[in-house]
């Protein structure tokens, strides 16, 4: 698991690239599914739910238009911390969002699926196998040649130059 240090003044430290790192590169290694930690450099303190926190933070405040929390869900979700038995909330939403995740990604399989067996690529696969049946039919041994056989038959033909009577 790659290893990122927190430094007071605030910067963050990939270990393994031995290099300064953004929140946009952390990112990045999330789409990538690549595993993380974030940890305080003095104390060894895991920080990385709130560097995700912050990730998200910046997220949202980027792109109006790709907002996940309203202010209403917002609202709902601080209420969800003060009541006397919170509900499994985590539990429920990152099994909710991880079969949204599933599903989008099946979808996109299957709609490329779909689009790569259009009628014109379906024509396309098919003459292309015809074009490597005529390769590999042309190319075996004991196999007319194209220009000399099919003059040499037409020549023999037995009844070629002969008076009809």
């Amino acid at each position: 698991m790659r290893v990122i240090r927190k430094y007071a003044n605030r910067r963050l430290y990939d270990t393994q690239q031995s290099r300064y790192v953004t929140l946009e590169d952390l990112r990045r290694l999330i789409i990538e599914e690549e595993p993380f930690r974030v940890e305080d450099a003095k104390s060894g303190e895991d920080l990385t739910r709130t560097i995700l926190l912050s990730i998200i933070i910046e997220q949202e405040q980027a792109d109006s238009e790709a907002e996940v929390f309203s202010n209403d869900l917002l609202a709902q979700l601080i209420r969800v911390y003060d009541m006397t038995s919170p509900l499994p909330l985590s539990r429920y939403l990152e099994q909710g969002t991880q079969l949204m995740l599933e599903q989008q990604k099946r979808m996109q399989s299957q709609w490329k699926q779909a689009m790569r067996n259009t009628p014109l690529e379906f024509m396309r696969e098919l003459a292309e196998e015809n074009m490597r049946f005529w390769q590999k039919t042309l190319n075996q041994p004991g196999s007319i040649d194209e220009s000399e056989g099919a003059n040499q038959s037409v020549e023999e033909s037995p009844n070629d130059n002969k008076p009809t009577s």
